[in-house]
């Protein structure tokens, strides 16, 4: 078995390294070591793992899946190893995340706040941003974000949804009326938040119940503070994510309007990479999912 696992992890380096040569030269191997052990590997197997040419290794398709499985057993490997030695006994090290930006204020720092003074050992840098950050191009630990999730090898761990909502001032609806269907936003005056919508058109219902509807934008920016500070002074309609909004609604600047024509929720997740989960890591996905589960159901 330890020679499969050997030539499981000749495999992996040569495709990281994109040929035999220079994987040879990153292990300190001979290259007739390297190049003979994949061969060996695929006589194994009985299939084509690698196809070879001038310019480099390409996998084959039953290659990406079996080189795929190889990550996932030496990762485990090396982590059942790691927490035997005890370098992850006690959860410890910079742990770094990023989450929305209102998001992250309103319900990932209060979580911050707690976990840290229950790990002593865990310093935490957080970037709160609305755009998509690569965990791994930007070597972040977790991300928390909102929305479907796209087709990927991350792991998620759903916490929540959040509902896009629609609100206008008090003030504003009683002098222009509020609107009983998503049609009837074609008479009002709307402010759209670039990052969350178009600014000609909202979408409503879900599935084949969807529809667009146009709108007029009076008002377009670039942020939700700006959004609702708007809808406050009784510029218009805007629509936002409602944990953004929940605030002013409860304490009744703003009134939600069309809430029996929302679109399905967006899932809020804790998103992560695959393979070995650094003690620091999953202490901090534990510890935060029940707490963001909470918090995104008051």
């Amino acid at each position: 078995m330890s020679d499969r696992f050997a030539a499981m992890s000749l495999l992996v380096a040569a495709v990281d390294a994109g040929s035999f040569s220079e994987a040879a030269r990153r292990l300190g191997l001979p290259l007739a070591t390297v190049s003979r052990r994949v061969s060996e590997l695929e006589d194994r197997l009985g299939t084509r793992i690698l196809d070879r040419s001038p310019r480099g290794l390409t996998l084959t398709e039953p290659g990406e899946a079996y080189v795929a499985a190889c990550r996932s057993i030496l990762d485990q490997v090396t982590e059942a190893e790691l927490m035997a030695g005890g370098e992850f006994r006690e959860p410890k090290g910079l742990l770094t995340l990023t989450a929305p930006i209102v998001f992250g204020r309103l319900h990932v720092l209060p979580v911050l706040a707690d976990f840290l003074r229950t790990y002593p050992e865990v310093d935490v840098r957080l970037e709160q941003t609305d755009r998509s950050v690569s965990l791994t191009e930007e070597h972040v630990d977790a991300a928390i974000r909102i929305g479907q999730l796209a087709d990927s090898a991350l792991r998620a761990r759903r916490v929540g949804a959040v509902r896009r909502v629609a609100c206008a001032s008090p003030a504003y609806l009683a002098a222009r009326g509020t609107p009983a269907q998503p049609g009837d936003l074609a008479q009002h005056d709307c402010i759209t938040f670039e990052s969350l919508m178009r600014a000609d058109r909202w979408s409503f219902g879900d599935g084949p119940a969807e529809r667009q509807v146009r709108i007029r934008s009076r008002m377009s920016v670039t942020t939700a503070e700006a959004a609702i500070a708007a809808a406050e002074a009784g510029l218009g309609i805007t629509r936002v994510l409602s944990y953004q909004v929940a605030e002013v609604v409860r304490q009744g600047r703003l009134r939600i309007i069309l809430d029996a024509h929302e679109p399905a929720p967006w899932p809020v997740h804790i998103l992560y990479r695959p393979g070995m989960v650094p003690r620091k890591l999953r202490a901090f996905v534990d510890f935060a999912a029940p707490r963001l589960s909470q918090a995104l159901s008051g």
